[in-house]
């Protein structure tokens, strides 16, 4: 989704209640009153009555949803329905009341839609004065509003924001993306919004295209591993203090566009789409993901926005998905490549299995053409039906109808002490170590250090696009801390940490230069790179002038994607991939120290040059760097990854080359007939482990359908999980985890194997 400026039943109680279900209606007959006149001059249909001496079913909270469903979708109207499948940027309303009027169901903010000022007060206050106007109409339906939340509360001043995606999937931690959208989820709670447009799980397999940093990785296994998102964003119920919608997004295929192109072409097979890019979204629905949004993207020549057989068929018949579909920003209207809606774009967008359109600003004319074409037949009004059962099921479940305000006691989060610090942590494991000759890094805490590079001291470029503004931008942009300010901090002596953008001034006095170079802030439509994927003039002009003072050179590079650095990569003694950090760079300098070794590994494959791409694990390319591939401390230097070696049986801890590796087993997800599961093996033993093992005999047996960060074979009734070759070695107290996906039921590991 782009800007916007053009050019379970039961009581929510996080949310400030509305009064009891039938003061609600009360209040909202008697307030709403105006506009209810309006609204019955203005539109065809009236909603069926209700009793006079008992509020509707549809309001009482005991009930189930699918009951309080079916009683308010039997009062509704036409126009009523039609409204629920709209929504609108908060920027396109000509005026408040229309909200009601056209009684619309859902409101957004794109990239940069802000209230003035964007604090998170003023957020809220918006939202509560647009779920006013909601609730004013008769039945008196609460809105849902979405944000683009893909990397924290992004669009609001002093949020947290957290790594990109592509350095999340570099921590190769599940459990640790699950807290981020915890912590997101409840600072999107704090200013009244309650539905997040993320995760993407797209799988990027060419680095040219311009959102790959909203990627977790290039295989499926890791996209889909990281849907641990949706449930932190979703809690243990959609009703409870701090929950909010999840979006699983852009469906489908739109990683593996040709040349890498935004919003283009996805040529392969069915089984090749299946294999690839269906997998994370599997994972999704299992995990119960409330909403599904369609990709720009097309498969084969045919516009996703108008695939039933992808969306209705394979979505919500085979892979069972029951929450609804939206469509991505003015999707419909690109069905026939020509501005403006048409009649036969709104029809087919619907028929195919759309349930809500983002309009997101002719919601008019959007709202006109539905009327007509449902009207004429050629909507049938049972697939109206179903988008809204679907749309106010996950209204009732989110708790709206009983509590539709800001929880302002989430409010205070936004930005806290306990998120920046989960932030740090995340920017510390998401970082990749490629390079390190001699041992260079880490650096010591008393080292003279030279700084330069124009992402040393730039809020802006190490938060990358989707900050604040929709392309996001340079600058100090928002509260955070700098790459720059958190190597001061972290060194025994601020003032040994000199610093000029230019490199201007270092001499040979200096320990060593750090160079904290790459790209500028990006993201769809603008963020393609079909040519060189170099870095850029300044930055190489920035690196000459460091190297040729025979100082050390120490390269960090803040990017969305891999970049072509193969040429100059002999010059710089170390190397290390921060991705796009965030606001808390204090976690890059925690592993440029030595505070933390680095333990992040590539997402994506780093390409020799950049005409490889694209450029994948397993396509036979000679890579710079493969799939999986990071180093830390204790490596002596870049050695080419191969199979573990045969581990040996551990012994017991304490003794000289002495190991003992034990595992802990999560089951994370289960489902009627089957689970996902997470093991994470640790290394309790004084010497490093050069393969892990990890085996079980399942009770009942079971059938394993996917499985990331490890290899699983059996031997009779025994399952054995073999490390990958990236994450085999363990240090002393080091951990991987892998997790699977299986048919059955879950199964205690029992024996775990390591080697000295």
């Amino acid at each position: 989704m782009r800007r916007t400026t053009r050019g379970t039943p039961g009581q929510r109680t996080g949310r400030t209640p509305a009064g009891t279900a039938l003061r609600g209606r009360l209040r909202r007959l008697t307030a709403g009153a105006a506009v209810s006149l309006m609204v019955a001059c203005s539109l065809n249909g009236t909603p069926a009555a209700a009793s006079a001496d008992a509020p509707p079913a549809y309001e009482d909270p005991a009930l189930p949803v699918d009951d309080r469903v079916e009683d308010l979708l039997s009062r509704m109207s036409l126009d009523d329905k039609i409204g629920q499948m709209t929504q609108v940027d908060r920027s396109a309303l000509e005026t408040r009341s229309d909200l009601a009027a056209y009684r619309i169901g859902s409101v957004l903010s794109g990239g940069g839609s802000v209230p003035t000022p964007n604090t998170p007060q003023a957020w809220a206050e918006m939202y509560d004065s647009f779920q006013r106007t909601a609730l004013s109409t008769p039945l008196g339906i609460p809105m849902i509003y979405g944000v683009d939340a893909v990397h924290g509360h992004n669009n609001v001043r002093g949020a947290t924001i957290f790594p990109h995606n592509i350095g999340l999937g570099a921590t190769r931690d599940p459990g640790l993306v699950e807290r981020i959208g915890r912590a997101t989820a409840e600072e999107v709670s704090g200013t009244g919004v309650d539905w997040t447009f993320a995760p993407c799980l797209c799988v990027a397999r060419d680095d040219r295209w311009g959102r790959t940093y909203e990627s977790f990785g290039e295989t499926p296994e890791l996209p889909g591993a990281m849907t641990s998102l949706i449930d932190g964003l979703q809690g243990a119920s959609l009703d409870a203090p701090g929950s909010i919608l999840a979006t699983a997004k852009h469906y489908i295929g739109d990683g593996g566009t040709t040349g890498g192109d935004d919003q283009g072409n996805t040529e392969l097979s069915e089984a090749e789409l299946r294999a690839i890019h269906l997998p994370p979204f599997r994972e999704a629905v299992e995990r119960g993901v409330g909403s599904v949004m369609v990709s720009y993207s097309s498969w084969n020549g045919a516009k996703l926005h108008g695939h039933r057989y992808l969306i209705t068929d394979v979505l919500k018949g085979e892979l069972g998905f029951t929450g609804f579909v939206v469509s991505d920003w003015a999707g419909v209207d690109q069905l026939d490549g020509r501005e403006g809606f048409t009649a036969s774009e709104v029809r087919d967008a619907v028929n195919a299995g759309i349930d809500m359109v983002m309009v997101p600003h002719d919601y008019r004319r959007f709202i006109e053409l539905l009327r007509g074409e449902v009207r004429a037949g050629r909507v049938p009004m049972e697939r109206v039906d179903d988008a809204n059962r679907r749309i106010l099921a996950k209204k009732f479940e989110l708790g709206l109808f009983e509590n539709p305000y800001t929880d302002r006691s989430y409010t205070s989060t936004i930005g806290s002490a306990a998120h920046r610090e989960l932030a740090r942590e995340a920017v510390r494991k998401s970082q990749v170590l490629l390079k390190n000759s001699g041992g260079l890094l880490p650096l010591a805490e008393s080292a003279k250090v030279f700084v330069a590079g124009k992402n040393a001291d730039d809020i802006g470029n190490q938060s990358g696009g989707w900050t604040i503004t929709w392309q996001g931008s340079s600058g100090d942009i928002t509260p955070g801390t700098t790459i720059l300010e958190g190597m001061r901090a972290a060194a025994s002596d601020p003032s040994k940490v000199a610093y000029d953008r230019y490199g201007n001034g270092i001499d040979g006095s200096y320990d060593v230069a750090v160079a904290v170079v790459g790209e500028r802030p990006y993201a769809e439509m603008e963020g393609d790179r079909p040519g060189s994927m170099g870095l850029d003039q300044e930055d190489l002009t920035t690196l000459s002038r460091l190297k040729a003072s025979g100082v050390p050179v120490v390269v960090v590079l803040v990017s969305g994607r891999p970049l072509d650095i193969a040429g100059q990569l002999d010059g710089w003694d170390a190397l290390l991939a921060s991705w796009l950090p965030g606001t808390e760079g204090a976690g890059v300098a925690d592993v440029l120290y030595g505070g933390h070794a680095p333990t992040g590994k590539l997402p994506v494959t780093w390409m020799r040059s950049a005409g490889q791409q694209p450029v994948n694990d397993g396509d036979g390319k000679d890579a710079l760097f493969p799939y999986g591939y990071g180093l830390t401390y204790t490596d002596a230097g870049p050695e080419e990854p191969g199979e573990p070696e045969e581990p040996e049986e551990p012994g017991e801890p304490g003794g000289p080359g002495q190991a003992l590796c034990t595992a802990d087993y999560r089951v994370v997800n289960q489902w009627s007939g089957g689970f996902q599961a997470e093991v994470t093996v640790r290394n309790n033993g004084s010497a490093p482990v050069d393969g892990w093992q990890v085996r079980w005999t399942p009770q009942g047996g079971f059938t394993v359908g996917s499985v990331w960060n490890a290899t699983l074979t059996r031997s009779g009734d025994t399952v054995i999980a073999t490390g990958a070759a990236w994450n085999a070695r363990l240090a002393p107290d080091g951990s991987a985890t892998f997790g699977f996906t299986a048919a059955g039921s879950p199964a205690v590991p029992d024996t775990v194997c390591g080697g000295s």
